[in-house]
């Protein structure tokens, strides 16, 4: 079902150096509605920059980005923030001395007819779209340093889509959160699929990667070793793509692979 339609996303033979280091070397991966693509490997891999291309924090040197089939101009962040990509860092970047509201509509305040605030409208909105996203979350008065690891990633999450975004960029979204809180981020993600949001999910975290994406794609020096199908490969086969670059025959091999002769 995901191949016939049109990719939310298409990075195209990306390059990305920092003097004569190759953090992204021709990489290309895909992202489809409703998808989960979980980007792994070794730290320096090259999949936060690949990511920060896409997200405008970098500009890349050479390659296309293409959203939904037309080529996209990514300068800045901004400029992503039109085309309905929206990252959640792992730190978040909430602020912690006001509410679930306020965060939401941080810099995009609602105003009255008057010109001042219209705490109740912003309070509405964001109890509608967080009984959307999470029914469970009932702390709307509550700074956001009180709340657990998973109610703020609800957060963050919910500013992120109620301003339209298409695209999420989630990077360990799932790090320092004990069990129940990592369950509740899985649920998180999980309607967001069924939303139609496309999302890559970086992670260091191979249980997470299984759990929660459809697609693993794995790097490894700046290159890309290759793609699968989660349920097509074990945990054991993309380690091994990770630590040896070599593919497993269910995954499709890019320029990093190494084969045997």
């Amino acid at each position: 079902m995901l191949e016939k339609a049109t990719p939310l996303v298409e990075l195209q033979h990306i390059k990305l150096a920092f003097g004569g280091i190759h953090a992204v070397d021709d990489v290309s991966i895909d992202l489809y509605p409703g998808e989960v693509v979980g980007i792994v490997g070794h730290n320096g891999a090259g999949k936060s920059c690949l990511i920060k291309v896409l997200s405008g924090a970098y500009q890349r040197d050479e390659g296309k980005i293409l959203i939904e089939g037309k080529e996209a101009t990514i300068n800045n962040p901004r400029d992503a923030k039109a085309y309905g990509i929206e990252t959640i860092y792992q730190t978040l970047a909430v602020a912690d001395n006001v509410d679930a509201a306020a965060n939401l509509f941080l810099g995009r305040e609602l105003k009255t007819g008057w010109g001042t605030l219209d705490d109740v409208a912003m309070e509405a909105e964001t109890r509608k779209i967080m009984g959307r996203l999470n029914p469970n979350f009932e702390r709307f008065k509550t700074p956001v340093v009180a709340l657990s690891g998973g109610q703020r990633q609800s957060v963050a999450i919910a500013r992120a889509i109620y301003f339209n975004a298409r695209i999420l960029i989630m990077d360990e979204p799932t790090a320092a959160l004990g069990p129940q809180e990592t369950q509740q981020v899985g649920e998180l993600i999980r309607q967001l699929k069924a939303d139609g949001i496309g999302i890559f999910l970086i992670s260091h975290d191979i249980h997470d990667v299984f759990d929660l994406s459809d697609r693993v794609a794995v790097m490894k020096n700046g290159r890309m070793v290759g793609t699968a199908r989660t349920e097509d490969v074990t945990k054991d086969e993309v380690l091994g793509m990770i630590i040896l670059g070599k593919c497993p025959p269910a995954a499709v091999p890019g320029p990093g692979a190494i084969v045997d002769a």
